[in-house]
């Protein structure tokens, strides 16, 4: 139980794989140096930390943030559509089959 404790999990997930790793929490451990040490970036090569972005436990976090134990780094993927744009997008559709429909509610 004080071994869990002592640990610091990486997370990265595709829509094929979901992984998470972990490694022993170390004074000063950086969320670079936890990723690098995992060995993640050997089984994801397409993971480039110039590019995707990483959080601790979903809040934006830089490389060279510093680590407590049973914190989770997450490497994110680059986004392929920009969320508001796809709102914006699904609100039109909405709004044209409200209009073809007289505004009327379907059953």
């Amino acid at each position: 139980m004080t071994e869990d404790r002592n640990r610091v999990e990486i997370a990265y997930a595709r829509p094929d794989a979901q992984t998470i790793l972990s490694v022993t929490a170390s004074e000063g451990l950086t969320a670079k140096g936890a990723i690098e040490q995992s060995g993640i970036l050997q089984r994801f090569p397409e993971i480039d930390l110039r590019v995707n972005r990483v959080g601790v436990f979903g809040k934006l976090a830089k490389l060279d943030q510093a680590l407590a134990p049973g914190d989770r780094v997450e490497i994110y993927r680059p986004l392929i559509a920009d969320p508001k744009v796809v709102r914006k997008q699904r609100a039109a559709q909405g709004k044209a089959i409200r209009k073809r429909n007289d505004g009327k509610a379907q059953a």
